[in-house]
C-alpha cells in the first residue's frame, strides 16, 4: 500500500479572503435591517404602539404629575407603569437611547452613557382582581440594579413585547440633569399689545459662575416646555446677550405661549359614589361600566373662570373603599379616622414653600415631605379601617389592580357641525397628541360632538382641540379660548455642547408656575 505524503493543494488565499469579506459585508449590511425590524415605526417621542396597552404613567417616584426627570447622581427614581388589557402575562423588555437636544439619536455608544445591561426584562407585574375588568399591570423603576445612566442629556425609553419577534410597545422621553448652572425665570406681560390678554411670555437668565462658556451662541441652547408638553415646546433658544457669568434670554415676543384656560376634568375615581359631573352611570350585560359626562360648552367666548387643576395630567386612583367609610365613629373628622388628604392650610403651606424653592432638589424634598405626610395619613386610615372592617388593602393594589375600566361618553355642545375642522379630546391622557381613538363625531340629534373614552378609574384633565382640514396646527380658539391669568407650569432646560463635544449635556433645569413672582 502506498501512502501519499504530499501536502494537499494549497487554497487560493486571495480568493478565500475576498469571499469571507463578502460574507462579512453582507452580514453588516443586514444589521440595520435587523435593527429596523425590531424597531419598525419607532418615533422619538411618547407613543403607544399597541391598542391593548392603556394607562401609561411615567413620573418621578412619589410625584404623580411630574415630568420624568432625574438629577445625575441623585437618589430619585422614575416609575413607569402600564396595563395590558388581557390576563395573560407577556414578556416585556426595555432599553434606553441617548439623544441630542433635538431628540435625535446621539452618536454615543451604550458604554458611554450607561452602566449595566443594554436590554433588561420588566419582571414586575400583577393581575387585576376583585374587578370585572381584566388586565395585567406592569411596572418598572429607573435606574435599577440592572443599569444606571452615566451622563446627562435627553433619553428615550423603549419598551418591547419580547414574544419571539420583538415588537415596540411604548416609547417615553425622560431627561437627566447635571446641575452645573442656576436658572431663574418668570412669566411676564407679553411685549405685543394684541397678546397681553391671551398669552404668557417667558424671560429667564442662566447663571454659570463655575462654568466657563467661551462661545455662548454656539455652545448653549435652551428649551421651554409648558405643562410638560413637548409638542408645543419652544426649542433651539440662544442667549439674547451675555454678561459676566450670565446668559440672558429676554426676547420680545419670541418665548411666548398661548395661555389657554384651566383644564376640564373627568372624575371617575368613585363608581359607588360618582362625581356630580357624571349624569349617568351603569353597567352593561357583560359587566362593563359605562357613564355619561354632562354636556360641555365651548369656552372661546366665555369669561375666564379660575379653579385649581393639574395642568392636563391624570392620576390613577380608586376612592370607592374610602367613600364607603368616610366618617368617624364620633362623627368627627380627624387624622386616623379615614382622613387621607391634607387640609387646605397644609396644601397652601406646601405650595408656598415649593414656590420659594430655588433648586429642583429643594422642590423634590418639599414634595417628598408632602408625600410622607400623605402616606402617614393613609397608613393611619388603613390601620383604622383594619380595626373596624378587617379590610387591609394596600394602596398600590387598590389603585392599580382593583380599579375598573369605564367607558366615558364626553359631549361638547355645538349649534352645528364644524365642517372645516375635526374635533379631538386632547391632554395628558392622549400623550398630547391627536389620536384616532379620541376623535369626536357630530350627533345632530343632540347637537353635540361625542366621543367614547375607555379610561381606568382616576382623575383626568382634558381640552377640546380642533384641527382645521389641511392643517397640522391645533386650534383652541373656538373650543377653549385663552386668558393671561391661567395658571400654567413651565420648565426650562439648558443644554451645553462645548467646542469639540460629542453630545448635548443638560446642565440646568428650572420649573415654575406662571403665577410665581
Amino acid at each position: 500500500m502506498s501512502t501519499n505524503l504530499r501536502s494537499p493543494k494549497p487554497k487560493n488565499l486571495t480568493n478565500h479572503f475576498f469571499f469571507d469579506m463578502k460574507k462579512i459585508l453582507s452580514l453588516l449590511a443586514l444589521l440595520p435591517v435587523l435593527a429596523f425590524s425590531q424597531e419598525e415605526g419607532l418615533v422619538y417621542y411618547d407613543y403607544i404602539y399597541s391598542e391593548n396597552i392603556k394607562s401609561v404613567k411615567f413620573h418621578v417616584d412619589g410625584l404623580l404629575t411630574s415630568m420624568p426627570a432625574l438629577d445625575l447622581g441623585g437618589g430619585s427614581v422614575l416609575v413607569l407603569s402600564f396595563d395590558e388589557l388581557n390576563t395573560e402575562a407577556k414578556n416585556y423588555a426595555f432599553s434606553i437611547q441617548h439623544c441630542d437636544a433635538n431628540w435625535q439619536p446621539s452618536n454615543l455608544t451604550e458604554f458611554e452613557f450607561m452602566e449595566g445591561f443594554s436590554e433588561s426584562r420588566i419582571n414586575d407585574y400583577a393581575f387585576s382582581f376583585k374587578v370585572k375588568s381584566e388586565y395585567t399591570h406592569y411596572w418598572l423603576t429607573l435606574p435599577n440594579r440592572d443599569f444606571k445612566v452615566k451622563i446627562s442629556g435627553n433619553y428615550l425609553l423603549k419598551v418591547y413585547e419580547d414574544e419571539g419577534d420583538k415588537r415596540l410597545a411604548i416609547t417615553r422621553r425622560f431627561v437627566v440633569v447635571d446641575h452645573q448652572v442656576k436658572v431663574a425665570g418668570k412669566a411676564v406681560r407679553p411685549a405685543r399689545v394684541d397678546k397681553i390678554t391671551t398669552h404668557q411670555e417667558i424671560d429667564f437668565t442662566v447663571y454659570h459662575e463655575n462654568l466657563e462658556i467661551r462661545n455662548p451662541q454656539q455652545e448653549i441652547s435652551a428649551v421651554v416646555v409648558q405643562n410638560g408638553r413637548w409638542d408645543n415646546a419652544i426649542t433651539g433658544l440662544k442667549p439674547l446677550f451675555s454678561r459676566v457669568g450670565q446668559q440672558v434670554f429676554d426676547y420680545q415676543d419670541k418665548i411666548t405661549f398661548p395661555a389657554g384656560k384651566e383644564f376640564r376634568y373627568i372624575d371617575i375615581r368613585g363608581i359607588r359614589y360618582p362625581d356630580p359631573r357624571i349624569i349617568s352611570f351603569g353597567r352593561e350585560a357583560d359587566g362593563k361600566y359605562v357613564s355619561v359626562l354632562e354636556k360641555d360648552i365651548k369656552r372661546g367666548a366665555q369669561p375666564y373662570f379660575d379653579w385649581r387643576d393639574i395642568n392636563g395630567n391624570f392620576i390613577i386612583e380608586n376612592t370607592d373603599e374610602r367613600g364607603r367609610i368616610n366618617y368617624s365613629q364620633n362623627s368627627r373628622l380627624s387624622a386616623g379616622s379615614f382622613i387621607t388628604q391634607l387640609t387646605p392650610q397644609e396644601e397652601r403651606d406646601f405650595e408656598g414653600r415649593a414656590a420659594r424653592a430655588t433648586t429642583t432638589q429643594q422642590q423634590l424634598a418639599i414634595q417628598r415631605e408632602r408625600q410622607a405626610l400623605l402616606n402617614q395619613r393613609r397608613a393611619e386610615a388603613d390601620a383604622r379601617e383594619q380595626e373596624i372592617y378587617g379590610n387591609n388593602n394596600a394602596g398600590a393594589d387598590l389603585h392599580n389592580l382593583q380599579s375598573e375600566y369605564v367607558e366615558v361618553l364626553v359631549q361638547l355642545n355645538s349649534p352645528g357641525e364644524m365642517y372645516d375642522q375635526d374635533l379631538y379630546v386632547f391632554g395628558g391622557l392622549t400623550d398630547w397628541q391627536l389620536k384616532p381613538e379620541y376623535k369626536m363625531t357630530f350627533n345632530p340629534a343632540t347637537n353635540c360632538y361625542v366621543a367614547k373614552l375607555n379610561l381606568k378609574q382616576g382623575y383626568y384633565e382634558y381640552l377640546y382641540a380642533a384641527l382645521p382640514r389641511g392643517s397640522s396646527k391645533i386650534d383652541f380658539e373656538e373650543t377653549e379660548g385663552d386668558w393671561h391669568e391661567t395658571d400654567n407650569y413651565y420648565t426650562i432646560f439648558v443644554y451645553y455642547r462645548p467646542f469639540g463635544g460629542r453630545y448635548d449635556q443638560l446642565i440646568g433645569a428650572y420649573s415654575f408656575s406662571s403665577r410665581q413672582q
